[in-house]
């Protein structure tokens, strides 16, 4: 017998993947380094990106870890300027389209 109830929340699901892909297809991306100190990568992702804390915390702890890690997704428009404070704080960062 057919879930018709089942088979509604799939398609609601497929939709909202679809939505969630075409409305963030870019990353802000941090890079690791040998320079930058974990205070400074957490009080830049605060200020620039309107991390808290402990969000900030993580995602410097993930970029040591993986070298790399996406702090933020978006729109072209929104990440490039957070992408620009970043980098002028002298901490690599990229923005790149999502994969």
């Amino acid at each position: 017998m057919r879930n018709y109830k089942d088979e509604q929340a799939h398609e609601l699901k497929e939709e909202v993947d679809v939505l969630t892909d075409v409305a963030s297809p870019y990353q802000l991306i941090v890079w690791n380094d040998e320079v930058n100190t974990f205070e400074w990568v957490i009080e830049a992702l605060i200020a620039v990106c309107g991390h808290s804390p402990e969000q900030a915390e993580q995602c410097a702890m993930l970029i040591h870890t993986k070298g790399k890690y996406a702090v933020k997704n978006g729109q072209y428009e929104e990440l490039k300027p957070m992408c620009d404070a970043i980098t002028d704080r002298g901490i690599g960062a990229t923005v790149e389209i999502t994969a």
